[in-house]
């Protein structure tokens, strides 16, 4: 059988077509600038890459286009959409109510919907993908597999705020976790490579890139992380601030005159790395003033590792211990320099990475020495083979 992937973002749209015989990716690609003046459509098939400039008004017209292009006999990707046997479906949040990935029905596209307030920014997207795959692709089953379900598993202990409960009563105020899907695939594929069983391991998987998180794993569960109702929580990200005291907030307003969507902005776009750079949101601009001795660029790269090296200390209170650490993301595959940085925090541990395989970027790898007490390894993610297994496993009956 052979998966769709479809993972729409608020301007964008990634697609893979994975042939789950043998887990082969077949064409894997990104639809740019949804709507906008310049869109574009850059794709990679086994033997070639392409880029295609050509306007999509809206995701109904995107997934249309893709839809034409995986089909079309010179790229060699399928020969007819008949061959497209489901469709999974990246969906940022599912709430309360979904633990694991689900058929896609009216009931669940109704539940997605009432999810729209606690992500506002994404649900609406998955929505759209949702709806024009359903009226391009009529009787083909499809899959919603959701960010959060993975950290459903998180104990109320872990997920509860200290605030009245009645806003978790009445709007669901709690902490959900996100990157779940990445999560899942990553501590499932480390305890492949070490050849040993998930249920023996103490896990904590370090998601790093534009967006990041940590979670903890033990016993192949979730059962803490640090993203929480929304995906500005947690540890400084590229624009994104984390975790902070949360007077900060009306005091700036009150300070600057901001409403809530202006101190929003600012706390999403405008702050972490970015924000006390003021270099760039790309870290490898950060990176470079860094090596250039801009002491702002120093603060902000060191900053981020001394906190996710202090969290993931932290995370070894419900694992009651630590077995391995691994890497992930756009900085935690390729970002070398905040490996080491973040490392160096707990040497204390006797964690110990070899500086030579350290160099090596984006390869599923044991960072660690033989002598180190806590495992570190590199594992690259890859959310949508783990989408279409869920798909997969799902539909193959029906």
């Amino acid at each position: 059988m052979k998966i769709l992937v479809l993972n729409c973002g608020s301007s964008s749209l990634k697609f893979q077509v994975i042939d789950m015989e043998n887990e082969e990716r077949l064409v894997k690609g990104n639809y740019e600038s949804i709507g906008g003046k310049r869109a574009c459509l850059r794709f990679s098939t086994k033997d070639e890459k392409i880029e295609i400039e050509k306007a999509a008004r809206n995701y109904e017209e995107a997934v249309k286009i893709v839809l034409n292009l995986i089909q079309d006999p010179k790229y060699k990707i399928i020969s007819s959409l008949d061959e497209i046997g489901a469709v999974g479906h990246r969906i940022v949040h599912g709430g309360e109510k979904y633990s694991e990935s689900v058929l896609i029905d009216d009931e669940v596209m109704e539940e997605i919907k009432n999810c729209i307030p606690l992500a506002p920014l994404h649900n609406p997207e998955g929505l759209g993908g949702i709806k024009a795959a359903q009226k391009a692709l009529k009787n083909v089953p499809m899959v919603a597999v959701f960010d959060t379900a993975f950290h459903q598993t998180l104990p109320d202990i872990a997920y509860i705020y200290q605030i009245p409960y009645r806003y978790y009563e009445q709007y669901q105020v709690r902490k959900y976790g996100f990157h779940g899907t990445s999560h899942k695939y990553v501590v499932r594929r480390v305890a492949e490579l070490m050849n040993k069983d998930i249920k023996d391991l103490k896990i904590v998987n370090c998601h790093i890139g534009q967006g990041a998180s940590l979670c903890a794993v033990r016993n192949g569960k979730s059962i803490e992380t640090s993203m929480g109702l929304t995906p500005t929580a947690g540890i400084p990200m590229a624009t994104r601030a984390g975790d902070i005291d949360p007077a900060i907030i009306p005091y700036i307003m009150r300070r600057e005159e901001l409403d809530a969507n202006e101190i929003e902005r600012m706390l999403n776009k405008k702050s972490g790395a970015w924000g006390v750079s003021g270099v760039s949101d790309d870290y490898r601009d950060i990176e470079r003033e860094y090596k250039y001795g801009d002491e702002r660029s120093i603060l902000a790269m060191e900053t981020q590792a001394y906190i996710i090296a202090k969290t993931i200390v932290s995370y070894m209170v419900p694992l009651e211990g630590l077995d391995v650490i691994t890497f992930t993301g756009g900085v935690g595959e390729k970002g070398i320099e905040q490996r080491a940085r973040i490392c160096k925090y707990l040497k204390f541990l006797g964690v110990e990475i070899d500086e030579e395989k350290n160099q090596i970027r984006s390869k599923e790898l044991e960072l660690s020495t033989p002598n180190s007490k806590i495992k570190v390894w590199c594992v690259p993610t890859n959310e949508e083979l783990m989408i279409a297994r869920d798909t997969y496993e799902i539909v193959k009956n029906i």
